[in-house]
């Protein structure tokens, strides 16, 4: 496929990161500083391929004005799609309360939690792949075949109510396959469309696994009452299909992406920046899901509250993450995109260590709660943001896509560490240990943040 670059600056940058068959040139590529690095990525961005796009590429819609109001028909329809399938994996405890107590008495709960613990992970182990189609193929397509492989899934599961381990492979393996192929271009994608409200567009578009929470896991404990998993999950399957059909022709990519040889480049590794990112992104996910989890035991065992009390602990993490997902874009605008995201790890920290650790009262659960929602969301919201200030948005499907990989590595630590901190060393009844446990690992991932911020910029007051 023929190509005619812009300038001599943008056929060397080709040399370097798309031919790469000299050694000479893949020597000074391993030798690019950051600067040259950005330089490099916004060339990319200018350029565009001249050679007309195949029926499942994507077309350049580079004529399209920026913060326009096609853009934010884009953050919609991400909203939507984001609603059912991250509402799907919030609301899988309303499932595993069915199974545990009805559909499948006799086995461990441990083994029950695998199908939720599956469906959030393999999400973010598939985001590599995810992002790679997303470059390559036009993501109206993507999105859609992902709605099709939830759909499926669930239909399939609603079948499968004489084995766990078939309920492990559809409702949890391959439906999360599907929402990863969903969950990328959602979150990547409209950050394309936007420079001046990108922070805001993100936000609103994160905040849709949010609101999918709130009325999804209400809602879907109704029908299991009324009609059992089976019919749910064949409901559930139906509407995914139909709603994501309609959102997935929205969600269109602005930039037409060059192709690569490589179909993976993990020279992103090389640089300081993205390796800050992503070990505070493994700290803050590992302690991310302890509030999540121990909250409303936590308000039953130690405080004495009744299990509607806890339930509403959840409710209210998830309305205010789904306000914090938001107004943490408009924060954004004023202090600068790491400086909130700092901001926001750090706060949450808090909210766990000083509000939670110390304190056994209603109150103060509440107080945690409103404060550990509005901040966690925040921090959700702005990582797709930041890394397209630091790279750009050309690649960022791909780039969001190894990023996830730190959020599947904290999930696999962080969930099954701190339950077994509480059985082991806490037994069963003294939370203490199990919330240090997750307010260190999200002080720390604010920690890793903070030297981000003084790598890109070494004044102390300064908006970035």
């Amino acid at each position: 496929m023929s190509r005619t670059s812009n300038s001599a600056a943008s056929a060397s940058l080709n040399q370097l990161t798309v031919n790469d068959t000299h050694s000479s040139a893949a020597s000074a590529a391993s030798k690019v500083s950051n600067g040259d690095f950005e330089k490099q990525i916004q060339q990319t961005e200018t350029a565009s391929a001249t050679a007309t796009p195949r029926w499942w590429e994507s077309k350049s819609l580079e004529h399209k004005p920026l913060d326009g109001a096609y853009g934010w028909i884009v953050v919609a329809s991400g909203c939507v799609m984001l609603m059912f399938s991250m509402g799907c994996v919030n609301s899988y405890g309303m499932y595993q309360t069915y199974y545990h107590l009805v559909q499948f008495p006799d086995e461990h709960v441990s083994t029950l939690s695998w199908v939720g613990t599956l469906q959030f992970g393999v999400m973010n182990v598939f985001g590599i792949p995810a992002g790679i189609l997303c470059e390559r193929v036009d993501t109206r397509l993507v999105s859609f075949v992902g709605g099709v492989i939830m759909a499926i899934s669930l239909i399939i599961a609603s079948f499968c109510d004489d084995a766990i381990w078939k309920l492990i492979i559809t409702q949890g393996i391959v439906f999360s396959i599907g929402a990863s192929l969903v969950f990328i271009p959602s979150t990547s994608i409209p950050a394309q469309w936007f420079t001046k409200r990108r922070a805001l567009a993100v936000g609103i578009v994160v905040a849709g696994s949010g609101i999918g929470g709130l009325w999804l896991t209400p809602a879907t404990r109704a029908m299991i009452d009324q009609l059992g998993t089976a019919w749910v999950l064949r409901i559930t399957g139906i509407i995914i299909f139909a709603v994501n059909s309609v959102a997935s022709l929205f969600m269109r990519s602005r930039l037409r992406v060059q192709t690569r040889d490589k179909i993976v480049d993990f020279g992103v590794f090389r640089d300081m920046r993205f390796l800050l990112i992503f070990i505070g992104a493994v700290c803050a996910t590992t302690g991310y899901f302890t509030p999540l989890f121990s909250l409303p035991s936590f308000a039953q065992q130690v405080v004495g509250k009744s299990n509607s009390f806890g339930t509403n602990l959840l409710t209210i993490i998830n309305a205010a993450s789904t306000v914090g997902r938001i107004g943490t874009g408009e924060v954004a605008r004023l202090l600068g995109n790491i400086n909130t995201m700092v901001m926001c790890t750090f706060v949450s920290s808090l909210s766990i260590l000083v509000l939670w650790l110390p304190f056994q009262v209603g109150g103060t659960l509440i107080a945690s709660s409103i404060v550990y929602g509005l901040f966690c969301g925040g921090f959700i919201g702005l990582l797709p943001v930041v890394m397209a200030d630091l790279w750009g948005v050309q690649r960022i499907s791909t780039i969001i896509g190894l990023l996830y990989m730190a959020n599947f590595a904290g999930t696999m630590v962080g969930a099954p560490s701190s339950g077994a901190i509480l059985d082991n060393i806490g037994n069963g009844t003294n939370y203490k240990p199990t919330i240090i446990f997750s307010g260190v690992f999200m002080l720390c991932s604010s920690m890793f943040f903070v030297v981000l911020r003084a790598m890109v910029s070494k004044k102390v007051i300064e908006r970035i």
